[in-house]
């Protein structure tokens, strides 16, 4: 358990610093911290309800990892654990100028983290002595997917992120899939 919890510790800092891309350094001087969680701000647009999703869901494996692996902790013992390794994540972001770090990303992957523990207390209070051997399996099947996924990921045309330009535009074409108001103005000067 403790090896697939660091391989799948190591697939969530490549899928949430680099997004799935090649590692790199920001290359830009400007590091933003958005202390507006899920709003707009000035320097921000407001989050996405799929990106408010997926932090949920990233961090869902490390409640359940944590709660097979660390069974006896406390659940604010639990939320500092999970809260920690989110603010780790947005403290390396700006650290390496990887993107905005945002509170709302510290919430919303505390939240999935507190469900992964959260479930596999239900599931023991369910599967009892089994519980272990049960979620282990769950966790062998779900990391292994993961890694396919990633890998199918990786092999696709498509490109989430990457390494960013002087001018701050993204060094990976991305592919738009409809055109947003300012590519409109600008299409059409």
């Amino acid at each position: 358990m403790t090896v697939l919890f660091a391989v799948y510790l190591a697939l969530l800092a490549w899928t949430v610093l680099w997004k799935l891309e090649p590692p790199y350094v920001g290359g830009g001087t400007v590091r933003q911290v958005k202390l507006v969680p899920f709003a707009a701000t000035a320097h921000a647009g407001a989050s996405a309800p799929l990106e408010v999703t997926a932090n949920v869901l990233l961090f869902l494996p490390v409640g359940l990892y944590l709660g097979l692996l660390a069974p006896r902790l406390t659940w604010p013992q639990a939320m500092c654990a999970v809260a920690g390794t989110s603010l780790a994540f947005e403290v390396v972001q700006y650290v390496l100028a990887l993107g905005i770090s945002d509170i709302g990303d510290l919430l919303a992957n505390t939240a999935g983290g507190l469900a992964g523990i959260g479930l596999v207390a239900l599931v023991r209070r369910r599967l009892r002595a089994r519980t272990v051997a049960v979620m282990s399996w769950i966790c062998v099947i779900a990391t292994v997917l993961t890694l396919l996924a990633a890998g199918l990921v990786v092999a696709s045309p498509i490109r989430f992120g990457g390494p960013r330009d002087d001018v701050g535009r993204s060094t990976h074409p991305v592919p738009q899939t409809s055109a947003s108001p300012t590519a409109v103005r600008e299409r059409d000067r």
